[in-house]
This record gives structure tokens, sequence and C-alpha cells, in this order.
């Protein structure tokens, strides 16, 4: 079988990782050709400095080779989209290829030619309300990891563009090879496209006192335990009224959704790797019940938790 073109377009100031990290998701897979195009080829200096070779530019380069085209995003996008040669080139290629893929805001790139318009896509979640502002014919939706409308597909931040590519992996090649890439580079098996972006972000952020890292060591310890305002409020040594101030103001939400957080994790931690039941999950995990296990998973991750095990296990 011949081997599928993946082309990466980058420019003066692309986010590195959104390159690096896909990239090296398909040349794991196997069967993929990875090239990197932009509008001449040389090196080219990522947002943080750092240099890449682009093997290609876009006079090197057939646009009607290639089977996937990637956007990557970064600072310099919003340069990029104006440099007449690589857009046109974009044009071209994006019309040929058999997908069309943009990594963060890459969408950008995309959207300026009018190859967004119509469909539902992401990007960072800083940049959604920007991306919808400028380009109204574009449904964005900040709030998904990845999404995938008709041959078009559009992910969030960095890390998220590798998600995606594992799902173009697995949509090509089959879930094992998909499951077998991930393993190989220590990743998540596959993040559900439909996974909150706001749940990646927030769990960076960590308490900055003692009374509020008694609290959330507490929640993480047993995640199934009773951790109603009152008992936390006794772990940390404040009020409930105090403690749900700080608490908010530290972490950037309150002590319940967080709780709800910490215990939706566990629970996906444990379909994946055990073959519990799924009532024995949620009553361990302070759901109560499979019910409100599968209300919480459909509200947070949009899919059931048997769908969820069938997926990552």
């Amino acid at each position: 079988m011949n081997e599928r073109i993946v082309a990466f377009v980058v420019f003066e100031g692309f986010q590195h990782l959104g390159l690096a990290g896909p990239h090296e998701v398909f040349r794991q897979a196997g069967s993929y050709s990875c090239v990197v195009v932009a509008s001449r080829p040389g090196p080219v200096r990522a947002g943080s400095g750092l240099p890449v070779y682009a093997e290609h530019g876009v006079d090197t380069l057939d646009p009607s080779e290639i089977d996937t085209l990637v956007a990557v995003g970064g600072p310099g996008v919003f340069r990029a989209k104006h440099d007449p040669k690589l857009a046109a080139w974009i044009g071209v290629a994006a019309k040929g290829a058999r997908r069309v893929a943009s990594v963060c805001s890459g969408a950008f790139l995309l959207a300026a030619l009018g190859l967004l318009d119509g469909r539902r896509v992401t990007t960072h979640w800083a940049r959604a309300e920007r991306l919808a502002r400028e380009y109204p014919n574009v449904r964005v939706d900040g709030g998904p990891t990845f999404i995938n409308d008709g041959h078009v597909w559009s992910s969030a931040g960095v890390s998220a563009g590798m998600d995606l590519a594992l799902a173009l992996v697995e949509e090509d090649l089959g879930r094992q090879v998909a499951l077998d890439v991930a393993r190989r580079l220590v990743l998540f098996p596959r993040r559900a496209g439909a996974q909150s972006q706001s749940s990646v972000a927030l769990w960076s952020i960590q308490p900055s006192t003692d009374p509020i890292r008694a609290a959330v060591a507490a929640i993480h310890a047993e995640p199934g335990a009773r951790h109603d305002i009152k008992d936390l409020a006794a772990c940390a040594g404040l009020s409930p009224r105090h403690l749900q101030l700080r608490f908010t103001a530290e972490l950037g939400l309150p002590p319940s959704a967080y709780v709800e957080r910490v215990r939706v994790e566990a629970a996906q931690r444990a379909l994946a790797e055990t073959d519990d039941p799924v009532e024995v999950i949620a009553r361990r995990y302070g759901f109560g019940t499979a019910e409100t296990l599968w209300q919480t998973f459909h509200r947070r991750l949009g899919v059931a938790p048997s769908d969820y095990r069938g997926r990552f296990t």
C-alpha cells in the first residue's frame, strides 16, 4: 500500500508542539509520509524560537499528492493567513485532499480561505471567541478537544492535536494500531473529542494555600467519600462560607464541581483499567447509582460509561 502523504503547513511563529506531536503520531503509525511545507523551503522559526526545517516550499510540493492537510497553529498565524502564496497553495491542496485538519489556531488559516464555512469546528478556548467573531459563517464550538465535520477535522490546544491524529490513524488503520501508537508514546489511548477543554486546563491549577491544599488532598485521597462543604471546611479548618470563597478563588471552580471532576476522572480510570461493573464503580466513587454516573458522563464527556469503556479499554 502506498504511503499516505500528510502535509503540515508551518510559518514563522508557528507552535512547534502543534507540529511535533501529531507528526510523531503519524510517524509511529507507519503507512504515512509526513512532510513539512512553508512558503519557501528552509528553516522556519517557531514562536518559541525553535527553528524547524521545512523541506518543501509551496513551489516545490505538488498539492494534488496530499492525502491529509494539517494547518498548524501558533501566534504567527495571524500574519501567515495574509501570505498570498501560502494561502493559494492551501486552497488548492485542501480542494484535492481527502481530509483537512487544523491544530489549535491553525483554524484561522483555513477559515480565512472559506474552508470552514458552514462547518462545526473548534480551536483553543482562548481563541474561540475571536474565530467566531472574525468568521461568522463558521460554527465555532470552543468546548470539545477535537471535532470532525465531514472531511474537516479541527482540534483545540496542541496536546489535542495528538488526540486528533490518533483519531485519524484509527479511522485509516483501525483501533488496534491507534492503541499501539498511544502505548508507545505513553498517551491516553484516546480522549473523546467531546471531552471539555476546560477539564484539561483546570487540572493544571494548583492551590496556593495550605487550607485549600488540605481540602484538595482529601478529595483526591478518597474520591468516593462524602465531600460536602461542611466536611471539606472541617478538613481545611475554615468555615463553610470561607472555604467556598477561597476554594473558588484559588482553583477557579467551587468545591462541588471540583469533587465531581475528580470522581469522573477516577471512574474513567476504573472503566478503562478494570472489569468492575458500572454499578460498582458508581458506588465506589460517590455517584450512588449507575444512572447518576450515566447522567454525569453524558454531561461531562458526551458518552455513556459503557461506551467509554468500550472505546478506551
